[in-house]
């Protein structure tokens, strides 16, 4: 009798110390309102709604598409929506110049970006006299595209001037002007551009290396309130990632980003292999945050716009990957 209690004591004690699995949130409806650019990192989210991924969880999510990012994040900070899915910098610049209770949640892609240039410019110190078209100039691929001009020894204002038109659309059409020599583009803007006679001079992860750019960004006190519904959305987010990632799913991916962004056949092609590109600058492993990307975004960010003293953070104070880890345990395979 005292053997069989205590087996019984110590099989008890084994389990209360085992990892606990969390419980799936309950699938109580709500609709979110999601912030996004056009374009084809809107992969997952749309992969999410065409598998029902999202309705299974009780989530509606509402798309609003942003002319740029001063927009959205003006737009998430007055409460306008939700969610926003953007180049996860602008998250740092709420959190360090606006001072804005912000808080980067997952990953999603590397940008697929390319510098996209007019005919007449071989190499990045052609930029001399000419315009660097961006979206925001203190923000993300900006940043990208000025260490890349000041690499080749070009001096931002002297040597060349930045010209803010806003999200890839408005760029793709700035490149058909005289002024607009030079922007970074991902698809399908930049294989429009290239048909129109742009001229690519290679990816970003190939002239600066890699870089978290997407990602799920939201007010903190907003995802502490909402915490149900921000896992469940993360959960289906990242199963239309899986899906938009799965081989035997390329032809309703495809058929989905033919749908949604307007593209051909062969222009959903390339979209859908530069979402899938093996170098790290499409969709990551489960639209994970890319953790060395990150701190390269910090480093990018401490260079060119002199913050911190030019020395990068750590990057724990800009994160919480605590949604994204309990949403994996509730994902289907």
């Amino acid at each position: 009798m005292y053997k069989t209690l205590t087996a019984s004591i110590a099989l008890c004690l084994a389990a209360c110390s085992a990892t606990p699995v969390t419980q799936a949130p309950a699938n109580d409806p709500v609709t979110l309102r999601v912030n996004v650019f056009r374009g084809a990192s809107n992969i997952p989210i749309y992969m999410a709604m065409e598998k029902g991924y999202f309705a299974r969880r009780g989530i509606t999510p509402v798309m609003q598409f942003t002319p740029n990012s001063e927009q959205q994040r003006a737009g998430l900070a007055e409460g306008k929506f939700d969610i926003a899915h953007a180049a996860v910098d602008n998250a740092i610049a709420m959190i360090e110049v606006a001072k804005k209770d912000v808080v980067i949640l997952s990953g999603g892609d590397g940008g697929m970006n390319e510098m996209l240039v007019r005919q007449d410019i071989n190499k990045p110190s052609d930029m001399r006299g000419r315009t660097y078209v961006v979206d925001a100039p203190d923000t993300a691929y900006a940043l990208i595209g000025r260490k890349i001009l000041k690499d080749a020894g070009l001096v931002e204002g002297k040597d060349y001037k930045i010209d803010p038109l806003g999200g890839s659309e408005n760029r793709f059409k700035g490149l058909d002007s005289p002024a607009g020599a030079a922007t970074l583009l991902n698809p399908p803007w930049n294989f429009l551009a290239k048909e129109r006679g742009a001229k690519s001079l290679g990816t970003t992860t190939a002239l600066y290396g890699p870089y978290q750019a997407g990602g799920i960004f939201v007010m903190r006190p907003w995802a502490a309130a909402h915490a149900s519904a921000v896992e469940r959305y993360i959960a289906a987010y990242i199963e239309g990632c899986r899906a938009a990632q799965d081989p035997a799913q390329k032809a309703l991916t495809l058929k989905v980003l033919s749908r949604e962004l307007k593209l051909d056949a062969n222009k959903a092609e390339m979209t859908y292999q530069a979402l899938n590109d093996p170098s790290g600058s499409g969709l990551s492993k489960d639209c994970a945050l890319d953790m060395q990307g990150f701190k390269n975004v910090l480093a990018l960010r401490a260079e060119i716009e002199g913050q911190w003293g030019g020395k990068a953070p750590a990057p724990d104070k800009f994160l919480d990957l605590s949604y994204f880890n309990r949403a994996l345990q509730h994902t289907l395979p």
